[in-house]
């Protein structure tokens, strides 16, 4: 073989390269899962340079994804303020898709539902989005999940109206609550911050866990929906008591003292 078609060949047997996003993502995935990571076994395994690496470490940094140490990167420690959606995506990605690839299953056609906002939640309209419709009536309060759902045949998305919060594209207040108070639904999935089974689920806005509340009271079945670091964590404002859900979906890394608790408190739970 000449020599130049042995260098079309090793280009025709090239991996695709990952787009920007995507490698920093599963960065901060391997951050999460190990503990820690350098900048040597980052470039490896991404078969790019350290120099590079570097550049994504420093914007995952800023963004407060990670942590950066001498060397690498260590797990960012808990956000004390509103985490922002575009930084709640590249966390526990895996799980996530996992919970709304569940938690989709669980729609029929003919249903009206309501999709709160959350990094979790949107993984549902993603899934949504792969299946066929006759009639299905979606809720949200989301603007990113409005858009996923936008233009599908057979699909009619309902847009709260209400204040719009940065950190999460969601809309709230009173306008959002007048406009739903006029509905009912016959599920809702429920993002939620945290969870305590001594406290119930909770988000970081009062207006949203308002809202959340009310979603909760129009609709005949609540499907929570939340990947494991999130139990045993606690946001500003409650949305409401362990009781008031019919269904918790969340991921098997949970530890079984969780699951052991939402037994006893009589709650189902769908590990994935």
């Amino acid at each position: 073989m000449s020599a130049g078609r042995k260098g079309a060949a090793r280009k025709a047997a090239a991996p695709p390269k990952l787009l920007v996003e995507e490698r920093r993502r599963l960065i901060v995935e391997q951050v999460e899962a190990k503990g820690r990571a350098t900048v040597e076994e980052l470039a490896r395994r991404f078969d790019i340079s350290a120099v590079t690496i570097r550049q994504d470490l420093e914007a995952l940094a800023r963004a407060g994804t990670i942590t950066r140490s001498h060397g690498g990167a260590i797990p960012a420690g808990p956000a004390a303020q509103d985490t922002p959606l575009t930084i709640k995506e590249t966390r526990h990605h895996a799980q996530k898709r996992r919970i709304g690839e569940a938690a989709a299953k669980l729609v029929q056609d003919g249903e009206t539902i309501i999709i709160d906002s959350g990094s979790t939640t949107v993984e549902i309209a993603r899934q949504l989005r792969q299946r066929r419709w006759n009639a299905l009536t979606v809720i949200t309060n989301a603007l990113n999940i409005a858009l996923e759902l936008s233009g599908i045949a057979g699909v009619r998305v309902m847009m709260l109206g209400g204040l719009l919060r940065q950190t999460s594209y969601s809309l709230a207040g009173p306008d959002a609550e007048q406009a739903l108070s006029r509905l009912s639904a016959d599920r809702l999935f429920l993002g939620v911050d945290g969870l305590d089974p001594d406290v119930g689920v909770t988000t970081p806005d009062p207006l949203e866990a308002s809202l959340n509340a009310l979603m909760i009271r129009v609709s005949r079945q609540t499907v929570a929906v939340l990947d494991a670091s999130k139990f045993g964590q606690r946001s500003l404002s409650v949305i409401a008591p362990l009781d008031s859900l019919d269904l918790i979906i969340s991921d098997a890394s949970l530890g079984t003292d969780y699951v052991q608790a939402l037994e006893t408190l009589g709650v189902r739970l769908q590990l994935v």
